[in-house]
């Protein structure tokens, strides 16, 4: 994703400023925050980032736990690339960061006026969902297989 990402970049048909920004953050700055209505991708040229989600408890206090963290070379806020939409999570930074801000439409524009680079991204896209998808799976499961077990649940299975 690195590599196809960077042409993307460095392509005069597609200018910083107006296509993409690079921004800089210190240790625990706020990137985004859950529910945020956002339009842009994010690439991280260097530092560390924290991904959390916002839980209710029962008794009305919320929680932020940690869901993971991301490091140089990633990328974060896929789900508005096509257009606007509401924040699933939030990302502060844990060091100081230099992040790379895409324009979420003016790429998709980008793409589909070269569909080779289009179709290297999203096969890149493609990779990185499938892969956070399957460390959430083994979440999930490891948070069930706790659940059984703290509540004495699996002596009855």
């Amino acid at each position: 994703m690195n590599h196809i990402l960077q042409e993307i970049l460095n392509d005069q048909r597609f200018p910083e400023g107006s296509a993409w920004q690079r921004r800089v953050f210190s240790n625990k700055d706020m990137i985004v925050e859950e529910g945020q209505a956002g339009g842009s991708l994010f690439y991280i040229e260097s530092g560390c980032l924290r991904v959390s989600g916002n839980i209710e408890l029962e008794s009305k206090k919320n929680i932020q736990p940690g869901i993971w963290e991301l490091e140089q070379g990633e990328i974060f806020g896929e789900i508005a690339l096509y257009q606007s939409q509401f924040r699933t999570a939030s990302v502060c930074a844990i060091s100081d960061v230099t992040l790379v801000e895409i324009n979420g439409e003016k790429l998709s524009i980008y793409l589909d006026d070269n569909p080779q680079r289009g179709y290297l991204f999203y096969k890149g896209l493609f990779e990185i969902l499938i892969g956070r998808l399957d460390r959430a799976n083994h979440r999930v499961s490891d948070l069930f297989a706790w659940g059984l077990k703290v509540h004495g649940i699996k002596e009855h299975l």
